[in-house]
Parts: structure tokens; sequence; C-alpha cells
């Protein structure tokens, strides 16, 4: 029986996202500019002004911690998913149901941008001025990026917001999965998996008997004989298997685990420290980093969701 580890959230959604690539190139100078003011040349009696009114706020779709995304922006974003949607074969999921997926994609976004800039990050006008001249530079030009952008729902200054939010959150991102080794403690198993919790517990007694546990696991899976090889903790989807294999001396083996999948009695072969980890197991574990990091925000954050 094969484990198939932890996946998350390292994967893109939105379309920028996948210009990202593009996006990250390098830095540019922002426009400034001043007002003057011009005396008149002779003095004029003071006049009362009224205090204009205060502006009313614009209005937030997703709001994470007093930053937040507005109504037209998370429209939009829930449009451009729609229409992804449809570009890769699958129905319109319809706005409703769009608007799921986007705002939790929105809310991980804004976490991880706020993360970056408490981490020290920050990408100043002129930073990111550059990364949309690299972007119009290989879209052909200034015109085409404009072209790009309408096509796509987006204004020049929600783009601008965007991509900035973007390139801070990927920046945070990177640093959480720049922290998981390339080494780890990894325990090495052999399992006996049924699906039937009488048969599982016939084999326990047979066990108990005196059954030698590797014979039963080849009947069992004649294919692996209960060989799921080495793994790391954070590796398994089902923990309680995870916990109990760091939990036995080598030679040992389990009482019965109920999980999701079945029922299992394991077998800890061998435990080695400091074992490197494999590239599907690095890529496991820096996902389960960014999803941790991500779910412990979350209960730390203020965040509000417009109501309709």
């Amino acid at each position: 029986m094969v484990f198939y580890p932890f996946t998350g959230i390292i994967g893109a959604m939105s379309i920028l996202k996948r210009l990202i690539f593009i996006l990250l190139l390098a830095s540019l100078s922002a426009c400034s500019g001043g007002l003057n003011i011009f005396p008149s040349p002779t003095p004029v009696p003071p006049t009362f002004t009224p205090v204009p009114p205060t502006s009313t706020p614009v209005p937030f779709a997703v709001a994470v911690n007093d930053d937040g995304v507005s109504v037209d922006e998370f429209n939009a974003e829930v449009a451009r998913y729609r229409a992804a949607q449809v570009a890769l074969g699958n129905d319109d999921p319809g706005e409703e149901e769009a608007a799921g997926p986007v705002t939790e994609e929105l809310i991980d976004r804004l976490l991880l941008a706020q993360g970056a800039s408490e981490a020290g990050f920050s990408l100043d006008d002129s930073a990111l001025q550059a990364r949309l001249d690299a972007l119009a530079d290989k879209l052909g030009g200034a015109d085409q990026l404009s072209a790009w952008q309408q096509a796509h729902g987006y204004s020049q200054e929600s783009f601008k917001e965007a991509l900035k939010r973007e390139v801070s959150a990927t920046w945070m991102r990177d640093k959480i999965i720049s922290d998981v080794p390339s080494t780890a403690d990894q325990v090495h198993v052999r399992q006996i998996l049924l699906y039937n919790q009488d048969n599982a517990q016939k084999i326990w007694d047979r066990l108990q008997a005196g059954a030698d546990f590797d014979v039963i696991a080849a009947e069992v899976d004649p294919v692996t004989r209960g060989d799921i090889g080495w793994f790391p903790r954070g590796y398994l989807a089902e923990k309680p298997v995870e916990d109990a294999a760091f939990a036995l001396e080598p030679g040992k083996y389990s009482d019965i685990i109920q999980d999701n999948v079945g029922f299992h009695i394991i077998m800890l072969i061998e435990r080695q420290a400091d074992r490197p980890l494999s590239p599907d197991e690095i890529l496991t574990l820096q996902n389960r980093a960014v999803e941790d990091w991500l779910a412990d925000r979350r209960q730390r954050s203020n965040i509000v969701l417009a109501t309709k």
C-alpha cells in the first residue's frame, strides 16, 4: 500500500502567478511630483474655506489585519478564476462557487505579504516599476502590457497592487521553505494493511501467537511485501501511522492502528538520524511548512469577510 504524502499550497491559482517568473526580474525609478504654491502678488483678506467631507473608505471584500482587497478587485479576481477554469477545459464554476477558493487564496496572499513586511522585506516604487518594465519588454512593449491588463480585468493601479502583494507573498513563502533542512530523522517501516477490522484482529492474533511479521506482510501484499520505505516526520498524510512508527523500537510492531485508509499494523525495520531527504520529501515538508505557517497566522489574525 502506498502512502500519499501531504501536498499543499506552493502551487498557484491566479493568472498573475503564472507570470511570476517574469515579474521577479529587477528594479526601477518611481515618478515623483510636487505642488508649487505661488503667493498672490498683493495681500488678500482671509476667507473661510469649508472643511471638505471625509472620503468614504473603499469597502473591502476580504480584510486581514486592517489590510484588504476591495470589492472591485475581488470581483475581478473571481472573473479571472472562472475564465482560467474554462480555459483549462473545466466547467464554469459560477460566481458563488468561485468565490470560495478565491477568498482563501487572497487571505493566504495577504498573510504572506504581511509576514514579509514584518520580516523586513520592502518593494519600493522603483523596484516595482522595474518588474513592470521587464514584463512589458517580455510582452513586446507597454501597449501590449496595457492590453493584457485590460483583457484580464486589471486597471493599471490594481495590477500594480496585485503584483506588489504577489512579490511580497512569494518572498515570504521562499523564506519559510528555506528553513526546511535537507536531512531529517527518518524511519524505515513495513506494514500490514487491512480494510476490515475482523481481518485485522485475526492477523493480530496470529502475530501474538508467534507468526512471522514479514511472512504475513508478504501474504497481504505480495508486490511490496508491506515495505513502505523511509519517511521523516511530517511526510505521511495519516498522522496516527507516523506517530506510531516513531514510537517503536527496531524489530517491534504496533497495535492495530485505525485511520481513514484502513487498519494498519506496522513494524519498524530501522531508524536513521540526519538521513538525506529525497526531492519529494523536501517538497512535501516545504508544503507542510507553508501550510503550518499560514494556519498559525490565521489563528492570530483578524480576518473579516464582506457579507452580501
